[in-house]
């Protein structure tokens, strides 16, 4: 039996391999193992690692490793310490595979922690181009995993240009399209704004006054508004919302941690997404869902037809919000994959061969030429 530690740092990570650790689960080969880091066990965010063990799945380790400060340097200092956590949860729990995702910092020290003690990994949604931090993060990752999982064409396309072998990207597609298979799209009412806007710590310094664009610009409209991540930054726009809510807006809905298939719905029945979060990118395009994707944070993403780019400038979001809700919904689009990529990743994790010493597959050539 091959077991695979599934490593997961935010409530993110959990929605989009949640179908991948089903199909774990129910291969007959495979054994699975789940590490919860990050803000899985925090309490501040109503603590998702309980999400995962409702679900059914085991939770073999929580690690309670990020700083507080809300700083560059507390994020620098939380990899660190990260790196040591899960090198001694991979210890206990001899995993012969550890799967990891994105490109969050806590599952950089993950990926730090798998390729120095010799575990072979396989990375989901390598080779994406973006704003922030989470750019140089993301590709960090691929350079240390021995497979790859990207979500597009082009992406794959990256990441062998990156020097990483064919042969080693299992699959192309990202699993969250198998958990927006489930979901059929309802008319819900009253209509509603779907909000969700991250710190990009390139730009912390700025993330009040670009959180105060945003809900000026929705101040009109009846949102559902997620909580931002724990990034730098975070706690001047969380300051923010709450100043908004008690000064202008008590009936909107404030949002923490909800299941992935709660999520999704929410998702498919907005009439309009409005932030900057990856998964208005990636999973909104499943349900056609209009998207008015503000500021930096993802720039340079590939965007299906239901994504309109704007700067974090209060007339244009509401401008385009306006537009977008007037649009109505777009068709449904299969750019980040379409169903049956868990199935396919747990059967590739399944029969591929582990190995560890990794070589820039261009030098390889280079070598025989």
């Amino acid at each position: 039996m091959r077991k695979v530690c599934v490593v997961l740092v935010d409530r993110a990570n959990y929605g989009r391999l949640a179908p991948v650790m089903e199909a774990i689960q129910a291969h007959p080969a495979l054994e699975l193992q789940v590490v919860c880091g990050g803000t899985m066990p925090l309490n501040r965010f109503k603590r998702p690692s309980n999400v995962v063990r409702a679900a059914g799945f085991p939770v073999d380790a929580e690690l309670f490793a990020e700083v507080e400060g809300n700083s560059p340097g507390t994020m620098a200092r939380s990899v660190g310490l990260h790196i040591g956590e899960f090198v001694g949860a991979f210890d206990r729990l001899e995993p012969d595979l550890v799967l990891l995702i994105g490109d969050r910092y806590e599952m950089l020290a993950a990926g730090i922690a798998a390729a120095y003690t010799n575990r072979c990994a396989v990375h989901v949604q390598g080779g994406e181009i973006s704003g922030s931090i989470d750019e140089s993060a993301r590709h960090c990752l691929s350079k240390l995993a021995q497979y790859h999982v990207p979500a597009t064409e082009q992406a794959a396309a990256n990441i062998i240009r990156m020097g990483e072998r064919p042969d080693t990207v299992l699959e192309v597609g990202c699993p969250s399209c198998d958990l927006a298979a489930r979901i059929t799209p309802v008319d819900v009412r009253p209509r509603y704004v779907l909000a969700v806007f991250h710190p990009n710590t390139t730009e912390h310094d700025k993330a009040a006054e670009q959180m105060e664009e945003l809900l000026s610009a929705l101040g009109s409209f009846y949102a559902r508004l997620f909580w931002p991540n724990i990034d730098s930054g975070s706690d001047a726009i969380s300051k923010t919302i709450r100043q908004f809510r008690d000064r202008v807006s008590p009936t909107w809905t404030y949002l923490t941690n909800v299941e992935p298939e709660a999520y999704f719905q929410l998702l498919a029945d907005a009439a309009v997404c409005v932030g900057n979060s990856s998964s208005f990118v990636r999973d909104a395009g499943f349900f056609g869902t209009p998207v008015v994707l503000v500021g930096s944070r993802q720039e340079g993403r590939e965007c299906a037809e239901n994504v309109i780019q704007v700067p974090c400038e209060r007339a244009i979001i509401n401008t385009t919000t306006r537009w977008q809700i007037e649009h109505g919904r777009y068709k449904p689009s299969d750019l980040y994959g379409s169903p049956g990529v868990s199935e396919r990743i747990a059967e590739k994790l399944a029969t591929l061969e582990p190995y560890i010493q990794k070589r820039l597959s261009y030098a390889e050539l280079e070598a025989v030429a």
